[in-house]
């Protein structure tokens, strides 16, 4: 017996199924003005002091005009995403289909779901006018580096990357002066495309420089 292949599980299936996703992400996203992407782990508690700070972050940047994209999920993201509404900008939120089942924070008023993470990520990327890291793990921190090795190897236009929390992401900058630099892996100006900072003043400080000089 002829064993038949599922037609849904084919590879030149799935072409169209990324398709799909760019389609819908350039149509909804094209027409949402200046973003901003903001990332962080979606473990922290809205009690937490980088919830407050992940919301009043959005909140400044939202009343500057900027939307805010965040991955849509809860934490971090969904502080941003209500910082976002708080101020009466756009909130958008770029859901991943996860085996956990991610669902979408209640402050997200424009929102796409995805179920491939490049898909997403060329969102992120492609509407962003900066990027703000927010405290977070592998996810966040996986944005982080291809964001930072997308604009060292030209393959995007330099941008502001802001990382928010200074005793968060010590221990990482650390590393990369005493280990990476060190070692030749990365090279002292390298260090220069991301700002380390503390409060949303000095993000959107950061922000408004570098376009002012652009």
């Amino acid at each position: 017996m002829l064993y038949k292949k599922n037609f849904t599980q084919d590879e030149t299936w799935r072409v169209f199924r990324i398709m799909s996703e760019f389609v819908d992400g350039f149509e909804v996203l094209s027409g949402i003005g200046p973003a901003i992407s903001v990332f962080g782990s979606a473990r922290i508690k809205p009690k937490h002091r980088y919830y407050k700070l992940s919301e009043e972050t959005a909140y400044s940047l939202a009343k500057e005009g900027y939307a805010i994209i965040t991955g849509g999920g809860p934490g971090l993201m969904e502080a941003a995403n209500k910082g976002a509404k708080r101020a009466k900008g756009k909130s958008v939120g770029l859901n991943i289909q996860m085996p956990s089942d991610q669902k979408p924070n209640k402050y997200v008023d424009i929102l796409l779901d995805f179920h491939y993470f490049f898909c997403r990520k060329v969102m992120f990327v492609k509407y962003a006018r900066a990027f703000v890291i927010m405290p977070g793990g592998y996810g966040t921190l996986d944005e982080l580096f291809e964001s930072l090795n997308l604009i060292l190897t030209s393959r995007i236009d330099k941008f502001p990357v802001v990382l928010l929390g200074k005793n968060y992401w010590r221990g990482l900058v650390k590393w990369l002066n005493s280990t990476v630099l060190k070692e030749g892996c990365i090279v002292e100006d390298d260090k220069k495309i991301f700002h380390i900072v503390d409060t949303p003043k000095e993000v959107v400080s950061v922000i408004k420089k570098f376009y002012e000089k652009s």
